[in-house]
């Protein structure tokens, strides 16, 4: 799930690494080169309606076996006039409790039309929104292809909005054009061959394994 993920089977403690650099989690721009950042949770076009505590800049980190991947995974797709475009990447525990927060403020339906137009948002907590997340062990993302020209980029027809919290966000929904299922095919496909693995309830939602740290989460903040 773009907002939590499923927790972990095992358990997980937090690190009590106090930056990026101890915790071994690393910029993914120099590596990934021409990749497009558009970081939902360090802005306001985001479920939340607001910036979420722990981002604090347009950066995508990952640990660094996870981020060298996803540099393959652009090379390649660049070969065929494409680039990623990464929305969330690893995510601090206390950006994780702050989702679960929001969610149980029956009071705040501001981004309801937008994100969550046929569920209840109490629902929210059962199956989309959780209180541990594999983005905090720093091996999960969420992202789409876009195609760029002329400096302007186009993201390709995915069906759905990332962050929609609908079923037609599931990876192999049937009501999908035929555009639609093949895009997202593209990009599973293109994930997959370098270690990625999709959630089917969300299509932007892969995670690296084997995962470098199964049992850690990290909760340094994003700058």
């Amino acid at each position: 799930m773009a907002a939590c993920d499923a927790a972990a089977t095992t358990k997980v403690d937090v690190s009590p690494a106090t930056d990026a650099a101890s915790a071994g989690l690393v910029d993914v721009a120099p590596l990934a080169k021409g990749v497009r950042l558009d970081m939902r949770y360090a802005g306001t076009a985001n479920f939340t309606g607001a910036r979420v505590p722990g981002y604090e800049a347009n950066t995508c980190l990952l640990l660094a076996p996870v981020a060298q991947a996803l540099a393959k995974v652009q090379a390649d797709v660049q070969r065929e006039g494409l680039s990623l475009k990464l929305f969330d990447c690893y995510r601090p525990v206390r950006s994780v409790k702050h989702f679960v927060a929001w969610a149980r403020d029956a009071a705040d339906q501001r981004t309801k039309p937008a994100f969550y137009p046929d569920v209840e948002k109490a629902a929210l907590l059962d199956g989309y929104i959780a209180e541990t997340s594999g983005h905090s062990r720093g091996a999960t993302l969420d992202l789409t292809l876009t195609r760029c020209e002329r400096g302007a980029c186009v993201d390709l027809d995915m069906g759905t909005p990332f962050d929609f919290f609908d079923p037609r966000a599931n990876t192999a929904h049937a009501d999908l054009s035929p555009a639609q299922k093949a895009n997202r095919a593209r990009l599973l496909d293109a994930m997959a061959r370098h270690g990625f693995h999709n959630y089917p309830m969300e299509w932007w939602h892969f995670t690296f394994r084997p995962e470098p740290s199964p049992q850690t989460a990290y909760d340094v903040p994003i700058q």
